[in-house]
C-alpha cells in the first residue's frame, strides 16, 4: 500500500515533476552557470512572505537535499512591521510548505512611514541592510533574493525608460558595505508566469505585499506602478514577438561596449572618446 504524500511533499513534486521544465530546470541551471553556490556556503535564504521568496525557499531546500556539494541554509524572514494576519499568512506557509523560518524583527516600516519623498528607496536600503546584518550574525556568507526572471527583463527596461540609463540585473554580487558577503539570485532564470501558474496549481495564498502604503493602495495584480505599466508593454509586445523577453535577456549577456558612446564601470563614467584612437 502506497504511503499518502503530506501536503509539503505534494508542493515539493509539482516543482520536480509537473513544473520541472519550467522552474525546477531554469533553477537548477542558473545555479551552475552563473555559480552561485560553492561548498561551504552558508546562505540566508530572505524570505518576504510573497510567491518568489516562497518558492525559492523551497528550492533552495531541495537542492541542499539532493546536492553533491554541501552547503547550510538559514531561511530568514524579517519582520518590518507587518500587519498581524500578513505575520501569521508567512508563519502558516512556511509551516504548510515545511520551512523552518528564523524571524527577527525591525521598525523599517513606521520609519519609512514618516518620509515624504522616496520611502520605497529607504526602505529597500534599509531591508537590505537589515538582511546583510542579520545574515552576518548568523554566520552566512551569503543571501538570496527572490528576483526572477521577469524582474530583470522589467528593471532593464525601467531603467533605460525611466532613468535614462541600460542597467541590468545581475545573478550575484558582493556587498559593498558588509565584508566578505554575497547577494546571489537563484529564480533568475525562471519567469513569473510560470512562479503564478505553481501557485495556483498547489492552491497556495502567499502575502500579495508586505508594504503598509502599496497594501493601502493596492490596485489589482500590478498594482498600479512605474513597473506595472512596463509588464503591459511587455505583455503587448509579446503578441507580435513572443520571444521579445527572451531577446532583452539575452542581450544583457551580450553587451558590445565598443558600440556605446559612453559607459559606467566601478562607478566612474568612461566616454568613448577617451578611449576612441584605441579601437
Amino acid at each position: 500500500m502506497s504511503r499518502e504524500l503530506s501536503a509539503s511533499q505534494l508542493i515539493e513534486r509539482s516543482i520536480t515533476k509537473k513544473y520541472r521544465k519550467q522552474i525546477w530546470n531554469p533553477f537548477i541551471g542558473a545555479v551552475k552557470r552563473y555559480e552561485l553556490i560553492r561548498e561551504g556556503d552558508k546562505i540566508a535564504v530572505c524570505i518576504s512572505g510573497g510567491k518568489d521568496s516562497m518558492l525559492l525557499a523551497k528550492l533552495m531546500q531541495l537542492l541542499q537535499r539532493i546536492s553533491e556539494v554541501p552547503f547550510e541554509l538559514v531561511f530568514l524572514v524579517m519582520d518590518p512591521g507587518y500587519r498581524e494576519e500578513n505575520r501569521r499568512q508567512i508563519e502558516a506557509n512556511a509551516s504548510l510548505l515545511d520551512i523552518p523560518v528564523t524571524i527577527f524583527e525591525t521598525d523599517i516600516f513606521s520609519v519609512t512611514e514618516k518620509v515624504d519623498r522616496y520611502p520605497c528607496y529607504l526602505c529597500a536600503k534599509m531591508r537590505r541592510g537589515h538582511l546583510y546584518s542579520r545574515a552576518q550574525q548568523l554566520g552566512c556568507n551569503k543571501i538570496a533574493l527572490g528576483h526572477h526572471f521577469s524582474d530583470v527583463i522589467e528593471t532593464t527596461v525601467m531603467a533605460m525608460f525611466y532613468g535614462s540609463q541600460l542597467q541590468g540585473m545581475i545573478p550575484k554580487l558582493h556587498s559593498t558595505n558588509y565584508e566578505g558577503m554575497e547577494l546571489i539570485r537563484p529564480l533568475y532564470c525562471i519567469h513569473e508566469d510560470d512562479i503564478i501558474a505553481w501557485t495556483r496549481y498547489n492552491d497556495l495564498h502567499f502575502i500579495q505585499c508586505a508594504c503598509r502604503f502599496t497594501d493601502a493602495h493596492y490596485r489589482g495584480e500590478d498594482g498600479g506602478t512605474k513597473r506595472s505599466e512596463i509588464k503591459a508593454l511587455i505583455r503587448e509586445l509579446k503578441k507580435t514577438n513572443p520571444n521579445i523577453e527572451k531577446s532583452i535577456f539575452n542581450s544583457l549577456h551580450r553587451v558590445h561596449l565598443d558600440t556605446f558612446p559612453g559607459f559606467k564601470t566601478k562607478g566612474e563614467y568612461v566616454s568613448f572618446l577617451d578611449r576612441y584612437d584605441e579601437l
